[in-house]
């Protein structure tokens, strides 16, 4: 095939793929798990059900592959967005607001109905599996790199996963009903703990911390030991190494 049509093809399906992708995310939000059919989604977005099948023949290839594009797109804005905070005290609430919008947003809605069908669904809950132990490493370690904070200190680590699962429990409690008045109110409050937590104390350099490994998972359980273990949301205990324990 001559160069000069590759191109254009190769653009076209990125485009469609595109397509089902954001498709495949507000029928998430709009109709939940059972009402997200592949048909629905391919007609949601503007094309074939043969193209749909061409580029993710299954569902659960389908929803997890929207997630994940989802959650790397959002992640992307994350960090453009914090390149407009302020430096000093006023950082860290503004970082944790911004973070607590991501778990209210339709990435979370989305994935949040992905968890909870992965608990009955195997094949969804092998796919799921691996995308949440990467979400979750990413989204801690943009949480501590908005924040600025060394992870090598004690309790630090264990901090910012509170924050997460805080900001994870929160989020599920507003799926129903508008929680906005306690969320602040809690968030206010915890805001000024995280400061005194995350405050550096005076002493010698802390040694160089290991490799995080799966600490997190952006979902309401935690990177699982084993694909029978599902969680129920963006989240998991993180791994604490021995010397902060």
């Amino acid at each position: 095939m001559p160069p000069s049509t590759r191109v254009p093809q190769q653009e076209r399906s990125r485009a469609t793929r595109a397509r089902l992708l954001e498709a495949t995310v507000d029928c998430l939000v709009e109709h939940g798990w059972a009402g997200t059919t592949t048909t629905v989604v391919a007609a949601r977005a503007g094309v074939s059900r043969g193209a749909q099948l061409h580029h993710y023949p299954t569902k659960a290839a389908l929803v997890t592959a929207a997630v994940a594009h989802l959650a790397d797109r959002r992640a992307a804005e994350l960090r453009t967005e914090a390149e407009a905070l302020p430096a000093g005290p006023q950082r860290l609430d503004r970082v944790i607001d911004l973070l607590g919008a991501a778990f209210t947003g339709p990435l979370f809605v989305a994935a949040l109905e992905l968890w909870v069908a992965a608990r009955t669904d195997r094949e969804l809950r092998e796919a799921l599996v691996p995308l949440e132990a990467r979400v979750g490493r990413e989204m801690y370690r943009l949480t501590v790199s908005l924040l600025g904070v060394d992870e090598r200190r004690p309790g630090v680590r264990e901090a910012v996963q509170a924050t997460l699962d805080l900001l994870r429990g929160l989020g599920v409690a507003n799926l129903l009903s508008d929680d906005t008045s306690r969320r602040v109110a809690l968030l206010h409050t915890w805001k000024r703990q995280l400061a005194a937590l995350l405050t550096p104390e005076p002493g010698p350099p802390m040694p160089a911390a290991p490799e995080p490994g799966l600490l997190v998972s952006a979902t309401p359980d935690h990177a699982p030991a084993t694909p029978d273990h599902v969680p129920v949301t963006p989240d998991h205990a993180p791994a604490v190494p021995e010397r902060d324990r």
